[in-house]
């Protein structure tokens, strides 16, 4: 492994050692210490890569928001009947966010207003039902007297609050549930016409989680680690240093894949307000 892989799996390990802490004690209470021993790594390797406790809550915001941006894309850029596909999105949130630690706490830390950041990571989700529900309306997919503009603040207010029980009971992202909460929305929104042709639990296997966030085997997850807004601070963890970070920590297993770090699925569009 060469010494910039290296630093990417560091900072990949720190960045989903800190959503883990945000998630569990909320940003103010997770410690540096408590993030860098949950990646395996000394204080020092933190601090190459992260100024601050802000930096860290900024580089976990900046991973979530571009998984919840490549998953809201992919409902928007597919083919086929709108409303079905705004259907299959919510189903790969709610698996992204039963899945990502790193979404979840990004949504955590961007609710919570940490250090004053602005950066609106439900917004992706917004557009995503409002361009959908546009493009049913186009193709005569909504019902008579269901604008756009009524369907999406049904949509939005109702997987808004879906991911808001979710906080405190994981169920409520399951399939059924959300299965569920299509089964009462669609015929209020859907022509006539789709009725029983639209699948309220989605046309994708169970197991089709989004791959949003793996790591691929090389050990590079795209972007990460080299993003120059992903907390990063100037002069912090900038690549002609990266032989540094090696001997600011020397643990043997630093940089090691610990299980996926920013792996799989992380969670967002249903969190939108």
């Amino acid at each position: 492994m060469t010494k910039q892989d290296r630093a990417v799996r560091t900072r990949l390990a720190l960045i989903r050692s800190a959503a883990e802490h945000f998630e569990a004690r909320g940003y103010v209470r997770a410690s540096l210490s408590e993030i860098s021993a949950g990646a395996g790594v000394s204080s020092g390797a933190l601090h190459f890569h992260f100024a601050n406790k802000a930096a860290v809550a900024e580089a976990v915001e900046h991973a979530a928001a571009r998984a919840l941006r490549r998953v809201a894309g992919r409902g928007r850029g597919g083919d086929g009947c709108a409303l079905q596909r705004l259907v299959d999105v919510t189903h790969h949130v709610a698996r992204l966010l039963c899945a990502d630690v790193v979404v979840r706490a990004g949504l955590r830390l961007n609710a919570e207003a940490v250090a004053g950041r602005v950066r609106d990571l439900r917004r992706e989700w917004r557009e995503c039902v409002h361009a959908l529900l546009a493009e049913a309306e186009r193709r005569g997919e909504l019902a008579a007297g269901m604008p756009p503009h009524r369907s999406s603040a049904v949509v939005l207010a109702a997987t808004t609050g879906i991911e808001v029980l979710a906080r405190e009971d994981p169920g409520w992202l399951a399939r059924p549930s959300l299965t569920d909460l299509w089964h009462l929305l669609l015929p209020c929104v859907a022509a006539p016409h789709l009725a029983g042709a639209l699948d309220p639990a989605g046309t994708e296997p169970e197991h089709a989680g989004p791959d949003i966030g793996r790591e691929p085997d090389n050990g590079r997850e795209p972007d990460i680690g080299r993003d120059a807004d992903l907390g990063r601070e100037p002069g912090v963890g900038k690549e002609a240093d990266v032989g540094n970070e090696a001997d600011a920590s020397r643990e043997p297993d630093v940089g090691r894949d610990t299980g996926g770090a920013l792996e799989e699925p992380g969670r967002a569009g249903l969190a939108l307000r």
